[in-house]
């Protein structure tokens, strides 16, 4: 009698535990995919921006987020900006901020990219950001401001704060305070514009043409009031 070879039975929740498992660890490299493409494409818009100096007289430096990278517009020379006085030069990268895990790009927090942006000289750095810290802890966001300090000592600096996006409105306050708090702490000045209205794109988080040129008008006064 030839003997019968039986297989071990597998349960259908062993099943349905690989399954799953596979399930995420493939959804995970796809987003670890899409996170590349993504950061591709701000250090694309980063160098472009950072082409597309304008004015003339002392050198100005920003290193900032989208807002100041121009993402949005069709003409990404008109973010804000190109409405402050001297020879302006545009140091923005989307999704940075001032801690380290303000957005899903590597490296390319404020301080990791400031010493890139004064490379050149600069009479004044304008350092512009906090929006994309808005689920960022307040002890790394000030790790990170003392850190942008180090790395700008010497440097003439003005902090420009969140203002109020209504897509992470709730969270601008509390990070518009630390701030503010930080650059006190550090001898710096800081321009509030939390209570700026603005008008924004679709996504409720980025400005039109137009919020650029209300808000790089409002920054540019209040930083000549700061002398």
């Amino acid at each position: 009698m030839v003997g019968v070879v039986r297989r071990p039975a597998v349960s259908v929740g062993l099943v349905v535990v690989l399954l799953a498992t596979v399930l995420v660890v493939a959804l995970g490299f796809r987003a670890r995919g899409a996170d590349v493409d993504r950061c591709d494409r701000f250090a694309a818009d980063s160098h472009a921006r950072a082409a597309l100096d304008s004015g003339s007289g002392e050198r100005v430096v920003v290193i900032g987020d989208s807002w100041s990278a121009g993402l949005g517009l069709d003409r990404i020379a008109g973010s804000w900006p190109s409405r402050l006085s001297g020879s302006v030069h545009v140091a923005g990268f989307s999704g940075s901020g001032f801690g380290d895990e303000a957005g899903s790009c590597r490296h390319v927090s404020f301080a990791d990219r400031a010493p890139a942006a004064v490379r050149g000289g600069a009479d004044l750095v304008v350092v512009e950001g906090g929006l994309n810290d808005y689920d960022v802890p307040s002890a790394d966001v000030r790790a990170g401001f003392a850190r942008l300090m180090r790395e700008l000592r010497g440097q003439h600096v003005v902090v420009v704060g969140p203002a109020m996006a209504p897509s992470r409105a709730a969270q601008v306050p509390r990070v518009d305070a630390l701030l503010a708090d930080l650059a006190a702490s550090y001898g710096v000045g800081y321009v509030r514009t939390s209570t700026l209205t603005l008008p924004y794109l679709d996504d409720r988080l980025h400005l039109t043409a137009a919020g650029h040129v209300q808000f790089g008008d409002y920054v540019a006064a209040q930083i000549a009031a700061l002398g």
